[in-house]
């Protein structure tokens, strides 16, 4: 959303945006349209969900946000077209940048202006700008920096000719889209890579049964000898260190402390999560 005001309100002419259709939210909701949707309407833009409908608009150029779908050749033959990416490209390339940044323990990552071509994220290079990775920041957070920083870029590279774009340099990595089993937290693997994961805002185990997600978490220093999963008071045991519980959601409840969670749980001693 933030991209599309900032080119309206810098002056240019938003010809059409092309966003996902209507889908309901909620199982028993109606139909309600995407915040891009929401947002080009409150604009007064003119709004599809056609790609094709971009070729008879006018437009001189296409701007391509997270759209998360393939533009077909023949719109870009007809259409040139750039896009916002949110790493520093060549590494991450892919459907879920952010999320292999953090998970990898990147301490820098960025964004990216490029020339939308047939290859995936493979086009030449209009401008970067580097966004640093603070100790222990939560992927919510981290986008919104980068939509920020990236937001700016666009705008100020669109407020005269464009630049002649430079090929993309390095060994190229991959941002696969993430698998739900992938924020399962398991309790065998060291706590450095747990917390990253809490720090994908999903996390989650279970606790007797029922799944308890995992709002916020900070790697500790373990006690020696407790089962990985154990948990003795806030400190979950793992298979390298411990992971301190801050925030956790109950299923079926609404995020609180991990204090106040374990003071009606009253787990047992020796009592472990991701147990059945």
């Amino acid at each position: 959303m933030a991209p599309l005001r900032a080119l309206v309100e810098a002056g240019h002419d938003v010809r059409l945006v092309v966003t996902g259709p209507d889908r309901r939210r909620h199982r028993r909701a109606a139909p309600s349209p995407s915040p891009v949707k929401a947002e080009a309407e409150r604009l007064g833009l003119r709004v599809v969900h056609r790609l094709d409908a971009l070729v008879g608009a006018g437009a001189e150029l296409g701007v391509v946000v997270a759209y998360g779908r393939i533009v077909p050749p023949e719109v870009l033959e007809r259409l040139g077209m750039l896009n916002l990416h949110f790493s520093l490209l060549p590494r991450w390339r892919g459907a879920a940048p952010v999320e292999r940044a953090i998970l990898a323990g990147d301490e820098v990552t960025g964004v990216c202006v490029m020339a939308l071509e047939a290859g995936l994220d493979t086009g030449p290079l209009y401008g970067c700008q580097e966004v640093a990775i603070e100790p222990g920041e939560h992927l919510g957070a981290l986008r919104e920096r980068l939509v920020t920083a990236g937001t700016r870029l666009l705008v100020d590279l669109l407020a005269g000719p464009l630049p002649t774009p430079e090929p993309q340099h390095g060994e190229p990595t991959y941002a696969k889209k993430l698998d739900p089993e992938e924020l399962r937290l398991t309790w065998t693997r060291p706590a450095v890579e747990l917390e990253r994961i809490v720090r994908l805002d999903r996390a989650w185990t279970t606790w007797r049964g029922r799944r308890l997600l995992v709002l916020d978490a900070h790697e500790v220093a373990a006690h020696a000898g407790a089962a990985p999963g154990t948990l003795d008071g806030e400190t979950v045991a793992t298979g390298k260190g411990a992971l301190e519980l801050v925030r956790v959601q109950p299923e079926g409840r609404a995020p609180m402390t991990a204090g106040d969670w374990l003071r009606g749980a009253r787990p047992a001693a020796g009592e472990r999560l991701g147990g059945s």
